[in-house]
């Protein structure tokens, strides 16, 4: 593990400058991911540039050290505190309050703490009121296509962006990590969340997940599958998109005088826990499943969205009469990208693509696929490999 944390440093997340630029802004920061995705390896970056202090709130021994913890955290003001798995110690935040507002009075603005959490079920609902206008929220995602060798890109799409799940030596050694990773979190890390919901019954409900994945969510149907009400469904759902295990990506909703799907789309976030609840170990094993196409659209959303500004809106446009785009950006520039992804290397667009765009008259127009040329298919609409849409997408 050692080995692969040190490779792990040598990656350069791109969050990492947002974050040193937040903290220059803010007294504290709030960064958002779930566990193992890299967090606390880019504290530890952080923390070469920053004079700071790390505490564990796991740790019995980090905790001790809080026992007082105005005064322990007023004896290092003159530093960065990073606090990890804060969303543990609620009673923190009315603390760190007094302390941001205690510095703002002394002319200390800025850099003074840095809360890591494993979900934002707990931390944004303490947070929001506790420490409203004195921290900035982020959202570490996996590693993504431009964050690596993009010649692996296939090695990323089928372990996903956890760290160590893709850094492993084989897919076999990937496929052991992630199982334990998703049985922590269904055995411990739910449950100390408060929710008394069966590890069994989670774990078919997130294999129900990924098998329906990219499709729109039906509540009734899984409901009947799993034996319960919808409402039930409604609160395992949420309790995935609120560990950003799952993504619910909304339908376009602006009036156009049309039929429009109403229905969310849902998405395993990472890939690579995806093909782990489906049993799939090897690309071969995924080129031949069903999911394909569904879990690369997946995986170059998720892509997407981690390079998108966060005043990026994406959703997905669908009306009864069948027109349908994969993925729309609302850019901040009042720009609108439609997006179609497919998997085949010679990609074709489908009638319905080209009626949604002549409802919605997108600015640009993109089809992405595994290849890495870039040219018209169309007239306005340029397929492009992942990588160098991703290119395109941060210059904005």
């Amino acid at each position: 593990m050692e080995y692969y944390a040190i490779i792990t440093r040598m990656i350069t997340r791109k969050l990492y400058p947002i974050v040193l630029n937040r903290l220059a802004e803010f007294p504290a920061v709030a960064l958002l991911g779930p566990r193992q995705i890299g967090k606390t390896t880019l504290a530890m970056s952080i923390a070469k540039e920053i004079p700071s202090i790390y505490l564990d709130l796991e740790s019995p021994q980090d905790l001790n050290k809080l026992s007082d913890p105005t005064g322990y955290l007023r004896m290092h003001q003159d530093k960065l505190v990073i606090l990890d798995e804060v969303q543990r110690v609620p009673e923190l935040f009315q603390t760190l309050r007094g302390l941001i507002d205690e510095g703002r009075r002394k002319g200390i603005t800025s850099k003074r703490f840095l809360l890591f959490g494993s979900a934002s079920i707990d931390l944004l609902k303490q947070t929001g009121e506790s420490l409203a206008g004195r921290i900035a929220y982020l959202e570490l995602s996996g590693l993504c296509l431009d964050e690596i060798n993009t010649e692996k890109v296939d090695q990323l799409w089928l372990r996903g962006g956890f760290p160590d799940s893709f850094l492993s030596a084989t897919d076999e050694q990937s496929t052991i990590w992630r199982e334990n990773f998703i049985r922590t979190y269904l055995e411990r890390d739910i449950p100390a969340l408060g929710p008394r919901i069966p590890a069994e019954t989670l774990r078919r409900f997130w294999t129900m997940l990924s098998h329906n994945q990219g499709t729109l969510h039906n509540a009734a149907q899984l409901a009947r599958s799993l034996a319960v009400d919808a409402k039930t469904i409604a609160r395992y759902l949420d309790l995935f998109v609120d560990l950003l295990l799952v993504r619910r990506l909304q339908p376009w909703h602006k009036n156009l005088g049309k039929r429009l799907i109403k229905s969310p789309k849902v998405f395993i976030r990472d890939s690579g826990i995806a093909h782990t609840l489906l049993g799939l170990v090897h690309l071969e094993a995924l080129l031949a499943h069903p999911i394909v196409g569904a879990s690369w659209e997946g995986f170059v959303i998720e892509n997407i969205l981690a390079t998108a500004s966060t005043r990026v809106i994406p959703s997905f446009y669908r009306t009864a009469a069948g027109a349908e785009i994969d993925l729309l950006l609302e850019l901040p520039s009042n720009q609108l990208w439609a997006i179609e992804i497919k998997r085949s290397s010679a990609p074709k667009l489908e009638k319905g693509f080209y009626m949604a765009c002549q409802d919605l008259q997108p600015t640009k127009r993109f089809v992405i696929y595994p290849g890495k040329e870039r040219y018209p298919l169309h007239e306005n609409v340029i397929a492009t490999g992942l990588n160098e849409f991703l290119r395109e997408l941060a210059k904005t």
